[in-house]
């Protein structure tokens, strides 16, 4: 499963004939191996490297075990994760392991099937997530998870829900960090913006979908789209939407926008936090002047 030194049980190497008293002395400071946990040694004195720690976990934590949290992810392709750099585990209920140095054990009476990812038995990603976010250091950093496992279609938000619901003493700020995501939000700015636009007392707003215009051609993938009275908001960043291809895409979305009568609102992310009364003053007066002109001629597919 590594490439390197070997990660193996000292009692497989007892099995091998090397006695106890000589892998004590050669795991000795300064000794040509490492004793990464109890019972589990890396042949070479060297620091471990991620997939070395995660074999000598599931080592430790023996068979049926399996790996959760931000490491599963991380095999999944996850990429918007928080610096947690322990080896997270899933162990059954019943089994007296605890964690110890770089590993997290999480006894539970609900273990999921695994995958295997790289030879790792590894949690679904709905448990992966929910078990990362539950120890995600800020809440930001869980939404963030949540919304890039939906986006990229990793699982359904429904998954997440219900992975939330059956965890009976799951902290209550997941359940309502997963509200914009059910929504249809893709990022922790579109989840304030849900948070912000639900407090706006407008019409219901709906999150990502396509608009296209009377003939049938593509207008535009708003961040937010009230379709009552056709209005776009997006969420523009200065940095994504400022420079080279992207500031040119930003400009011909734009421009689609006018020339099919669509009214469009663009707010700075850092803004939602910032002047939130601001923005909503600006959705309203947004939503007014859309209500006041014809309804223009565009739909949703």
């Amino acid at each position: 499963m590594t490439n390197g030194p070997i990660v193996i049980g000292v009692k497989r190497l007892e099995e091998l004939g090397v006695p106890r008293r000589t892998i004590w002395r050669r795991c000795e400071p300064g000794g040509v191996w490492r004793m990464l946990l109890p019972g589990v040694v890396l042949l070479g004195n060297g620091e471990p490297t991620d997939e070395q720690r995660i074999e000598a976990g599931l080592l430790h934590a023996r068979e049926g075990s399996m790996l959760t949290g931000v490491s599963a992810l991380r095999r999944y392709g996850l990429r918007n994760l928080p610096a947690i750099d322990d080896v997270h585990l899933l162990v059954p209920a019943e089994r007296g392991i605890t964690s110890t140095g770089f590993v997290h054990v999480e006894r539970t009476r609900r273990l999921p099937a695994p995958r295997i990812r790289s030879g790792v038995p590894t949690a679904p990603v709905p448990r992966a997530v929910i078990d990362a976010a539950r120890r995600a250091p800020d809440l930001d950093a869980a939404v963030a998870m949540m919304a890039e496992a939906v986006r990229d279609r990793h699982c359904l938000p429904s998954a997440l829900a219900v992975e939330i619901e059956e965890r009976s003493r799951i902290d209550e700020r997941l359940r309502w960090a997963m509200m914009p995501i059910l929504g249809g939000a893709h990022s922790v700015a579109e989840a304030d913006a849900w948070n912000l636009w639900a407090r706006s007392g407008l019409p219901e707003l709906q999150w990502n979908v396509r608009v296209f215009d009377a003939a049938g051609r593509f207008v535009a993938k708003p961040d937010g789209w009230c379709d009552e009275v056709a209005l776009a908001w997006e969420i523009d960043s200065r940095g994504y939407h400022s420079e080279g291809d992207h500031f040119r895409a930003t400009l011909a979305r734009n421009a689609r926008y006018t020339a099919a009568g669509v009214v469009v609102l663009q707010t700075l992310p850092s803004r939602l936090r910032s002047e939130p009364d601001e923005v909503r003053a600006e959705l309203k007066a947004a939503f007014e002047s859309a209500r006041r002109r014809p309804r223009p001629d565009v739909r949703l597919r």
